[in-house]
């Protein structure tokens, strides 16, 4: 096979394309609630997780929004300018990477200097921690998928985020499981921050990687 014909060098066939846009728009639809509901637990419980959690999911919510917009624009038409559009692609991975270490390094600050006591209720972000192991795995083997079939940057930087998503959704479900399970036991204390640290640390080298340009692993 050429060069040419190769699939990096191979414009995305139509249904492909709209598979892509419809993934984004679901990924940014099911991904709204979540900041909202997990908001609303702050007021409710004292948790460090759960605070981390909330600027994490406002953060990569705003950068599934800059990519699907980008998305959209870059694959409008099949005569859109190729310089332009990588410059787009970058810029919608910028702002996916940015997000990611933003968050991270919130979190940390969060698990360090927030105040230990009461955990109060964390059922609603145990909840959405819950059903977003389900979901952002789903979406991290859809992306995959997609950009496996037509290699695509926007499409790639999906790939490491819902990857990301899905591991930190689990490491937020356990801290906040044992949370709700013993409030005030120290497993609870100690699984609440070092759960943060984790997290924000795994949240830093993944954005710095797509930063860059790390091919992610397919």
């Amino acid at each position: 096979m050429s060069l040419k014909d190769s699939p990096e060098n191979t414009a995305p066939e139509p249904n492909h394309t709209k598979s892509g846009a419809r993934t984004l728009l679901a990924s940014l639809i099911l991904s709204s609630p979540g900041p909202l509901v997990v908001g609303i637990g702050l007021f409710l419980g004292k948790s460090s997780t759960q605070l981390a959690d909330f600027i994490r999911r406002t953060a990569e919510l705003l950068a599934i929004l800059v990519s699907f917009i980008i998305y959209r624009i870059t694959h409008k038409d099949e005569a859109f300018d190729p310089a332009r559009k990588l410059r787009l692609e970058k810029l919608a991975n910028r702002s996916v990477g940015i997000a990611m270490c933003v968050s991270g390094l919130a979190m940390l600050l969060v698990a360090l200097l927030f105040p230990s006591g009461e955990k109060g209720n964390v059922i609603p972000g145990l909840v959405i921690a819950i059903l977003g192991v389900t979901t952002n795995t789903w979406f991290f083997f859809r992306y995959r998928k997609l950009d496996r079939a037509h290699p695509n940057a926007i499409l790639a930087a999906q790939v490491g985020l819902y990857r990301a998503k899905s591991l930190v959704d689990t490491c937020v479900m356990i801290s906040l499981l044992v949370v709700a399970i013993a409030p005030a036991s120290p497993a609870a204390y100690w699984f609440d921050i070092v759960g943060s640290v984790i997290v924000s640390l795994y949240l830093v080298v993944t954005g710095i990687g797509i930063l860059r340009g790390r091919k992610i692993t397919r």
